[in-house]
């Protein structure tokens, strides 16, 4: 079982060694015979001290800057840090007098007692500032992996509404043809429906259950189109242990069957996938017309720009999409980097 340490145990352990080295440094860097002096103050009063400057230092940045610091109370802040420091010094000049009153003889050891609050309190207010700006560029973080979330529902629960009504109009097509393979197109459907209710909720899917999904629209457009449409499909890929956001290659083919058919002439489409080095390259083409056809519907498209926001979403300078039009073919190339 793998564990992990909260950053806030880390941050926690930080400050107990940085202030474990600094109240026990004249320890580290004096001696019993010299009443491990640092300079000319003795060991004990710089520990003594360093408990009063870790008090000013964690006062000020976890209580008076965070609530005073504002433009409201920005004169109260003020006052507030004047008193802490003037408290901080006093009670390090109560201890000089009471327990080591030969230390004010000596003017440097006087700056130490006095002036070494300002140094602390200064860096307080830094370290304050540093762990609010990266509080809020967490907090931005988070809000913005809400948003990406919120969008790619929305998306995907857009494909879904779409992609049924295309289906739907097929078994339309099926019912009035009293075709008998009717059945077996709603046993495909009823599958196709489980793929995109359960095993496409919020997560990516192994490619090659996207593969069996596209490999089972195919075959219901089949039983719609028979003979009418001719299908090439060339999968080459190894897709072990390889990861794609679901119904990504579905609208490029649903686009082939809902402009490329009816055509004059034969209906032939091609699909083709491959995987090299964990970068797939799928490729649609079918034939199209410029000419407006009133047979089209209103949503038509919708599934072609759904993709294309969700690839910029999910897959930002890590795919291109390539989309021309020659000689009344029309052609899309996705490149697709999944590993």
């Amino acid at each position: 079982m793998k564990l992990t340490v909260q950053p806030k145990y880390i941050s926690i352990a930080l400050h107990a060694l940085i202030w474990s080295v600094l109240l026990l440094l004249p320890y580290f860097v004096s001696g019993p015979e010299n009443n491990f002096r640092i300079g000319i103050i003795p060991g004990v009063f710089f520990t003594l001290a360093g408990l009063v400057h870790m008090g000013v230092f964690y006062g000020n940045a976890f209580f008076l800057y965070p609530r005073l610091y504002n433009r409201r109370y920005w004169w109260l802040y003020i006052l507030a840090s004047i008193a802490l420091i003037m408290a901080a010094s006093g009670l390090k000049g109560l201890m000089v007098k009471a327990w080591f009153p030969g230390v004010l003889e000596n003017h440097m050891a006087g700056r130490f007692v006095f002036g070494s609050t300002m140094p602390f309190y200064l860096i307080s207010i830094i370290y304050r500032r540093i762990i609010d700006k990266m509080r809020h560029e967490r907090e931005l973080r988070e809000r913005q992996a809400t948003q990406l979330l919120t969008e790619l529902k929305f998306l995907r629960s857009q494909i879904s509404p779409h992609f049924l009504f295309n289906v739907l109009t097929n078994m339309v097509s099926l019912a009035r043809k009293k075709s008998d393979q009717l059945e077996p197109a709603l046993i495909t459907l009823a599958d196709l429906m489980r793929y995109m209710l359960y095993d496409t909720q919020g997560k990516k899917v192994p490619l090659q259950k996207e593969i069996a999904y596209l490999n089972s629209y195919i075959a219901l457009q089949k039983l719609r189109f028979g003979s009418d449409v001719d299908v090439a499909l060339h999968i080459a890929a190894d897709t072990d242990n390889l990861l794609i956001e679901p119904m990504l290659l579905i609208p490029f083919v649903e686009n082939a069957f809902k402009h490329g058919t009816g055509q004059q002439g034969p209906n032939t489409m091609n699909v083709a996938l491959a995987v090299n080095n964990g970068v797939m390259t799928y490729e649609v083409s079918n034939p199209y017309t410029d000419e407006p056809d009133a047979s089209k519907d209103d949503s038509s498209g919708i599934g072609l720009a759904n993709v294309q926001t969700r690839l910029e979403l999910l897959y930002k300078h890590k795919y291109t999409l390539n989309v021309r039009k020659d000689n009344n073919l029309f052609h899309i190339t996705l490149t697709l980097k999944l590993a």
